[in-house]
């Protein structure tokens, strides 16, 4: 059975005239949390185009890189998204169902806000309404400002690109606690280890990008200090 079948049959639970938002609610069981990420990147995906006034093919083109959607899906999908902009529930109603889920802090919450940051940047642009959307659905995900940063440095062209804060260290800190760091998120990285936290299948590509990013600061901060 595909996730977006199983997202179907959980659209399908929803008793009469609960919205969208309720559907976290029912899916707080550990087999179920991979169609919660994906419902929850959906959903955030839809207020967030509320904040910055428009949805782009570039947008739409982002979301299917993430989730590999294919063409017999994209109705279950577009349904997801039109039921959030539809929902009067609020976006910040729908992040303190979404932490309420995983738990606050959860490392599935960052992969979730990588989503999101991902799809907020494919039209090359970044809205400052997006970056006070985003800032804010951290903050209710308990997301320490360092660790914001550190994501929002790897994704937003005018962000700080020092290396030190795509890592989210300080460059006082000694090189092998930095490696340590380092390796921690290496391993946080790892398929395997994100599909056991929640990340499904469909969405692991977005280790991809994080890995090539963490590599290229290690390189850079290995260089400097060796200098």
């Amino acid at each position: 059975m595909s996730i977006w079948t199983r997202i179907t049959t959980a659209l399908a639970a929803l008793t009469n005239g609960e919205g969208l938002a309720a559907v976290f609610e029912h899916l707080r069981s550990p087999p179920e949390r991979t169609i919660a990420f994906t419902i929850a990147v959906i959903a955030l995906s839809a207020k967030m185009a509320k904040a910055d006034g428009q949805v782009t093919r570039d947008e739409v083109s982002a979301f299917r890189e993430v989730f590999a959607i294919a063409p017999e899906d994209e109705a279950g999908a577009a349904r997801v998204f039109n039921l959030a902009r539809q929902d009067v529930a609020g976006f910040e109603d729908y992040a303190r169902r979404i932490a309420g889920m995983f738990g606050t802090g959860s490392p599935t919450l960052c992969d979730l806000m990588e989503g999101l940051f991902h799809i907020a940047m494919a039209d090359g642009q970044y809205h400052p309404n997006e970056d006070a959307f985003l800032e804010r659905v951290a903050q209710i995900f308990g997301m320490e400002q360092p660790r914001f940063m550190a994501v929002r440095a790897r994704f937003v062209p005018d962000a700080q690109r020092d290396p030190h804060s795509v890592l989210g260290v300080s460059p006082d800190m000694p090189l092998d606690e930095i490696r340590k760091h380092y390796r921690q998120l290496v391993r946080d990285s790892h398929p395997d280890v994100m599909i056991a936290r929640g990340v499904p299948e469909e969405a692991v590509q977005l280790s991809q990008k994080r890995l090539a990013d963490i590599n290229r600061a290690w390189e850079e901060i290995s260089a400097r200090r060796a200098a």
